[in-house]
């Protein structure tokens, strides 16, 4: 039984995944406009910044689209299909859970926010 959901969900993800992607694409709205040394400080300060993502979810859609509007140059990093990424979500998070941003602070420690409300929230607060 529990094969039957989990080829049922891989199929619903995998036929559905490029028209989320499509809609993300359309749907995304344009980023703010700063001035160019307004940016770069902006773009200084996001390079301590992460986002552990899988492509298709849409609570990682939802942070991209906050990540675009702001206009935050993040990293992302793929969770689902990169071992590597995965691994070090689950070491430094403590949970394989997306959307999932680490925030380095100047001491070098590591910050992990979960839940793409509360991580919505954080980056209008800093960014807006």
């Amino acid at each position: 039984m529990k094969f039957i959901f989990r080829t049922f969900f891989r199929t619903l993800r995998i036929v559905l995944g490029p028209f989320m992607l499509l809609w993300e694409m359309i749907n995304t709205p344009k980023g703010v406009v700063r001035a160019p040394e307004v940016q770069a400080k902006i773009d200084q300060q996001c390079k301590t910044f992460v986002l552990y993502q899988f492509k298709t979810c849409p609570f990682c859609i939802k942070v991209r689209r906050t990540i675009k509007t702001l206009s935050l140059n993040i990293a992302l990093r793929d969770a689902q299909h990169d071992e590597k990424n995965r691994a070090d979500l689950l070491q430094g998070g403590g949970q394989i859970k997306v959307p999932c941003l680490r925030v380095s602070d100047a001491q070098g420690k590591d910050h992990w926010i979960y839940e793409s409300a509360v991580i919505n929230q954080y980056l209008r607060q800093r960014f807006s």
